[in-house]
């Protein structure tokens, strides 16, 4: 296992970082960040400053040569944020598996995070066996034979037919994702597992749920907020109506307030310190 290399996309307009909060935002399996989190940062770009990064083999991302974990995907993500804006502690969002790496950062770089959005994601995730069946399969045909499965599974009905270009856009960044990357998040997925490790995490966190996911349902995000408020955090858990898995892309208004709230309080956390 090793660190893979993150590349990164400024989502707010380019000016000296520093004066703002900085927030990362992470994303989904076979999206490219700056798809699925567009609309959200165009309506929070005013207020911060927003770096969206990308899996390996996905967006702007390179390719991986060699497995990796998701506390590695954690690890990387601190990296990147080092790489421009050195020792700066920032929000972080994340979605599906963009939101599992949320919560390694919570776990092993608390001292790095003001705080915690974790959307359409859990502390485990699916099974290991439909996971590695998945990297299996994606090894073998390629991503564009997940794309009808994964049109069904990311977006609440209706949402297609609302959104064409950016459904189509978002299906485009699956198609294009490298193969053996995307086997790699898969076998990552597939390891993963910090429900033990919840209670660990003390920085202010929001778990977030769509109404109409059935990959990671809304007791996913109670999970979350439980186990870490029983460690003596602070966690709340949010539900979406009208939304299935890719939350950033399909409730951007609602998202946005969201993270203006939660962000707003951490950093009045901050201040006190």
């Amino acid at each position: 296992m090793a660190e893979p290399t993150l590349k990164a996309v400024l989502l707010s307009p380019e000016r000296d970082l520093g004066d703002r909060p900085l927030l990362v935002v992470g994303p989904s399996l076979g999206t490219a960040a700056t798809v699925l989190w567009g609309a959200t940062a165009g309506l929070l770009a005013n207020d911060f400053d927003v770096v969206a990064w990308d899996l390996p083999g996905h967006g702007v991302s390179p390719k991986a040569s060699e497995p990796f974990a998701v506390a590695d995907l954690a690890s990387a993500v601190v990296t990147l944020v080092d790489s421009i804006a050195p020792g700066t502690n920032f929000h972080y969002a994340g979605v599906s598996l963009g939101g599992a790496t949320g919560l390694q950062l919570g776990v092993a770089h608390g001292d790095r995070v003001k705080s915690l959005s974790i959307q359409c994601s859990g502390a485990k995730i699916g099974t290991p066996e439909a996971w590695l069946d998945r990297a299996e399969l994606v090894r073998a045909q390629g991503t564009p034979v997940l794309i009808q499965g994964s049109a069904e599974r990311w977006f609440a009905p209706g949402f297609m037919d609302r959104a064409p270009e950016l459904s189509s856009h978002l299906l485009h960044s699956l198609r294009d994702a490298d193969p053996t990357s995307y086997a790699f998040c898969c076998e990552a997925l597939a390891a993963y597992d910090v429900r033990t490790h919840l209670a660990g995490i003390k920085v202010p966190t929001q778990a977030v749920a769509g109404a109409a996911d059935t990959v990671v349902p809304p007791s996913f995000a109670e999970e979350i907020a439980a186990g870490i408020t029983a460690g003596g955090g602070t966690a709340n858990a949010v539900t979406l109506e009208g939304v299935a898995h890719l939350a950033p892309a399909e409730a951007p208004a609602h998202v946005a307030e969201l993270l203006r709230s939660l962000i707003g309080w951490a950093e009045t956390l901050e201040v006190g310190k």
